[in-house]
């Protein structure tokens, strides 16, 4: 006779076996089961004596004038959460674990959710779907470098199959982190002199990734800048002195400012509450251009920087597009979506069994040259038709 569990024990029972014992009374339904009975549902057809079987247990059944005995109430009780976990806990085991990609970013969440696209359709070049097959954690010091070693080293202990790291001293950050776990990077340095990599063609150890030399690109900026302001003679670099290729930009700006007949001033800004005292230090010695060098802090408040620069009427260069669209006068740098994509496509490659030293790094080659008219028109410059011709943008 099939039983329903749901309703076993919430009225009279009168159970009689299949060998033609005599029906239970009720004094001892209530507090047991026949054991011959059976049950419907996904259990149907197995009497209660065999669940013990079905789950690998050892039942304890009690003789009670029943032939083949019977099972008390809560002992069956037991069972049934026994039987409601035991199927749960299988699945669990049988689910394959998708693997994890830790991803670092020394800008914030809103800065770099940006290039979240471009990053997961590299990634589903080599099978890889984020929320199916592949997860993602995430973690981002909102420009405060001091705060990437602590998290690197969450992210490590999370059991992650690589590590991502966007900027440079994310990068160096990640590297003193493990030794073991696979490391993409995501930088505009120079991954040699940074010491990340001994060799672009065949990277050592655990790490590989994208550069796209954004902070070699600060004498080709300053050119452009003095084609907007020729009249120019003196120019602003703005850098972050406690970014590691800080050195590099500035040696690089001032030789840029000397084949130009120019004269530069570095103006130095560490933090948020800096960047007010360097416009006004640019204000004052009188610059007639400002160069704002590759930077997390400089990405992250790029929209407070812009406007800095409109308050002091200064005509400024930037390294991303975002500067440009957001009112500045205009940007040249690489194309971040591109540089995004490629890692992706690498950590799809790794997650698929590619070694680390089997990937060179990749330099990135696609650049955008953006200028703002309307900004141009406000500062009273008049961009040549020429150097409209080679922006990839012009925002009118």
């Amino acid at each position: 006779m099939a039983l329903n569990h749901a309703t076993l024990f919430d009225r009279q029972l009168s159970l009689s076996g299949s060998n033609g014992h005599a029906p239970l009374k009720h004094a001892d339904c209530f507090g047991a089961i026949d054991p011959t009975a059976t049950f419907g549902g996904p259990f149907s057809g197995i009497p209660p004596r065999r669940f013990g079987n079905v789950l690998g247990l050892a039942l304890p059944w009690r003789r009670s004038g029943v032939a083949g005995g019977i099972m008390r109430r809560r002992e069956f009780i037991t069972l049934l959460g026994t039987i409601a976990v035991a199927p749960s806990r299988t699945a669990s085991a049988q689910q394959p674990t998708r693997p994890l990609i830790g991803i670092l970013s020394n800008p914030s969440r809103k800065r770099f959710e940006t290039f979240f696209p471009a990053f997961h359709r590299g990634l589903s070049e080599g099978g890889n779907v984020v929320g199916q097959n592949v997860a993602i954690e995430y973690r981002f010091s909102d420009g405060q470098t001091d705060r990437l070693p602590a998290l690197a080293a969450d992210l490590v202990n999370r059991n992650i199959a690589v590590l991502v790291a966007f900027t440079n001293p994310t990068a160096l950050a990640a590297k003193v982190a493990t030794t073991t776990i696979p490391i993409v990077f995501i930088i505009g340095g120079d991954p040699v002199k940074l010491g990340l990599v001994g060799s672009l063609n065949r990277p050592a150890g655990n790490i590989t990734g994208i550069t796209f030399f954004s902070t070699q690109l600060e004498s080709k900026r300053l050119e452009l800048l003095h084609e907007l302001v020729p009249r120019a003679t003196l120019i602003a670099v703005l850098t972050n002195p406690s970014q590691p290729a800080s050195v590099d930009q500035e040696n690089d700006a001032t030789a840029a400012a000397r084949a130009l007949g120019l004269k530069v001033r570095i103006v130095h800004a560490s933090s948020e509450g800096e960047l007010d005292t360097a416009f006004t230090t640019c204000a004052q010695m009188g610059a007639g251009g400002l160069s704002v060098t590759a930077d997390a802090l400089f990405f992250n408040r790029y929209r407070e920087i812009v406007a800095l620069a409109a308050r002091h009427a200064i005509p400024a260069i930037y390294e991303w597009r975002d500067f440009a669209m957001a009112g500045g006068l205009a940007s040249y740098g690489s194309s971040l979506a591109d540089a995004f994509h490629q890692a992706g496509v690498y950590t799809g490659k790794i997650l698929g069994g590619a070694k680390v030293t089997d990937l060179p790094v990749v330099q990135t080659t696609k650049f955008e040259f953006v200028i703002n008219l309307k900004t141009a028109k406000s500062l009273g410059i008049e961009v040549p038709p020429m150097l409209s011709a080679r922006a990839d943008d012009v925002i009118e």
